[in-house]
């Protein structure tokens, strides 16, 4: 016989609802915990410090043309997004191709990879990627003459995520800039 799982409890911050605890839960995204970058743009996490997902990774992502952008890497694990909304330039093996909205992109492992925003409004990625034993080990981030001009890129090839994101701003919490236009601004909030 199975053992009941219980539901998460959701604690409130001033950014939003995040779980407290492991278990199941329901959250719509405008409710849930965002921060945001003025390199990689907002992102939504639906995990909680006290409850880390973890065999699975997803995320929403709110880019903003001409401002952010995911940096190029490669990483040894299967990763998908999906383009919800918007436009984005998708950076992948010294490739570029655009992508719109209900656009997906399979990335094998170890394929390198980036996104840039581009358009006249807010791209908005649903991401997903597996986390298996070891996660986040073995990311690199090579040097890409493509991702550099898009400013997504490294100078010099590292496997250090501390050494490739350092030039970037550090995360904060809060919402995603045009929060009111976005796709689920609609509807009630428990905020």
């Amino acid at each position: 016989m199975r053992d009941r799982i219980e539901e998460a409890r959701l604690e409130e911050s001033e950014h939003g609802l995040a779980p407290a605890t492991d278990g199941w839960f329901v959250l719509n995204t405008r409710d849930a915990l965002w921060e945001t970058n003025d390199t990689f743009g907002a992102a939504c996490h639906f995990e909680g410090e006290g409850a880390q997902f973890a065999e699975l990774g997803i995320n929403v992502r709110v880019l903003h043309p001409g401002r952010s952008r995911l940096v190029y890497h490669a990483e040894p694990y299967q990763e998908g997004f999906l383009v919800l909304t918007g436009e984005c330039l998708l950076l992948v093996e010294g490739e570029e191709r655009p992508l719109r909205a209900w656009d997906f992109f399979h990335c094998p492992p170890n394929t390198a990879h980036g996104i840039v925003a581009t358009g006249m409004g807010p791209c908005v990625l649903a991401m997903f990627g597996a986390r298996p034993p070891g996660w986040p080990g073995g990311i690199v981030y090579p040097r890409s003459e493509l991702a550099l001009r898009h400013r997504a890129g490294v100078e010099e090839e590292t496997s250090s995520v501390p050494e490739a994101l350092a030039q970037f701003p550090p995360w904060r919490g809060s919402r995603p800039a045009g929060w009111d236009n976005l796709p689920w601004a609609e509807g009630d909030s428990v905020q």
